[in-house]
């Protein structure tokens, strides 16, 4: 998997690098079991810190998209160990809202949002 990181982008390189690596997931780009380039590997071509890395593996780690293990290295988990929480449905809510406040002040309609929303979840669903 190719992760691309935009060094001007407001986003964090680790969100960056988390965000892809999930959305790799949900594309089917990355399987259960497949193994990512390790902390350093990543960190050299990417040509970026190696804790940035980190921090980036560690959170996918504590949501449960990934495991890292001293032999096998980092794999994608499967489906089934990558189950929201309730907390994590309360953080996915507070960073939808600042969005969904935003199309809402720019007077978009619930109908406008959902129809975003569900082609976007489409792309996931059907890739």
């Amino acid at each position: 998997m190719i992760i691309r990181i935009l060094l001007e982008s407001d986003i964090p390189i680790y969100r960056q690098i988390r965000n892809a690596v999930i959305e790799g997931i949900a594309l089917g780009h990355l399987k259960p079991g497949e193994g990512l380039p390790s902390v350093r590997q990543l960190s050299s071509e990417l040509g970026i810190n190696l804790h940035t890395v980190n921090k980036a593996y560690t959170l996918l780690k504590q949501d449960g998209f990934i495991t890292i293990h001293r032999q096998k290295g980092v794999v994608v988990n499967q489906r089934t160990e990558m189950k929201l929480s309730q907390w994590q449905q309360d953080q996915l809510s507070q960073e939808l809202k600042p969005l969904i406040a935003e199309a809402f002040c720019r007077g978009l309609e619930l109908e406008g949002i959902n129809r975003i929303c569900k082609n976007i979840y489409i792309q996931f669903k059907e890739p």
